[in-house]
């Protein structure tokens, strides 16, 4: 079983469903360990504190905010339970929005919401109200000594929640070198590339998807163990000369490409070879 690592209740109207707050994801970033170049010792991070001269333990650490020059005051767990916001112990709903206006870059981390016992049915009446309006709700909750603006959604049986960045948060690409929309593309150009995405487009399957560079550094790392030759990495493209040519060359790989993954299974309906007979709908 998972262990939550917040439990509160969410709140809109007069309705208060008691909730458990578990992690939506886990990173598979493969992790190394640093090692002393000279002997390959593991090294060890340590908190030295520089007026006692001496290592500490975790159990020693305090948080503290600082103040005034070197003056600080120190804060314990229970002040941060203390603080006197409705977010600290609520998901407080305010706002009721459609999906298609949040843009994806305030999304910064997702979880799910599980209803406690007494929270069923005020859960379930959330979920399907949100199921049939086609809404998210806007929230806040105080996560890491942070108050933070928060969606929740419906996502098949659960309620799950995104975490924001705040506006003043993202960051602004006024400063960047970017194109101006016209730079002399043809109709001949924007009707290639169209094609292009056409005969690319699909619904969202993400289970097609799987993270190829972890799997080849690991194949690196067996390698460097057994001794065995490395492979050379695949090539990279050339330069693009001519934006025609690359089009046209684009155009006959994808057709390629979607050629020699079709095949027709014996009620005559063509499938993506090794996959399924039928796309969900995006959700």
């Amino acid at each position: 079983m998972p262990r939550s690592m917040w439990r509160g209740a969410i709140s809109f109207g007069m309705v208060v469903i008691p909730v458990r707050l578990y992690t939506a994801t886990d990173s598979k970033d493969i992790s190394f360990n640093l090692l002393h170049k000279k002997c390959l010792t593991r090294i060890r991070q340590q908190r030295y504190c520089p007026f006692d001269e001496e290592v500490i333990e975790w159990g020693d650490v305090v948080r503290g905010y600082e103040f005034a020059k070197d003056q600080y005051v120190v804060l314990e767990d229970e002040d941060f339970q203390r603080v006197p916001v409705r977010s600290t112990h609520t998901i407080d709903i305010t706002d009721f929005v459609n999906i298609d206006e949040v843009d994806p870059i305030y999304y910064e981390r997702s979880f799910y919401l599980e209803p406690e016992e007494t929270g069923v049915k005020p859960y379930a009446l959330l979920r399907k109200t949100l199921q049939e309006t086609g809404r998210v709700a806007l929230a806040k909750i105080a996560l890491r000594q942070k108050e933070q603006l928060c969606l929740l959604r419906p996502q098949d049986e659960v309620i799950g929640m995104e975490t924001m960045y705040y506006p003043d948060e993202v960051k602004s690409a006024a400063e960047l070198s970017l194109p101006a929309d016209d730079l002399g593309i043809s109709e001949r150009e924007l009707q290639m590339a169209r094609s292009l995405v056409d005969m690319l487009s699909t619904n969202f399957d993400p289970t097609k998807y799987k993270d190829e560079y972890r799997d080849a550094l690991l194949s690196v790392v067996e390698e460097k163990v057994t001794g065995a030759k490395i492979a050379e990495p695949p090539p990279t493209r050339g330069k693009v000369v001519d934006l025609m040519t690359a089009l046209r060359a684009s155009l006959e790989e994808a057709q390629k490409g979607r050629s020699s993954v079709t095949e027709t299974d014996g009620s005559g309906e063509k499938t993506a070879a090794g996959g399924r007979g039928s796309r969900r709908k995006a959700g």
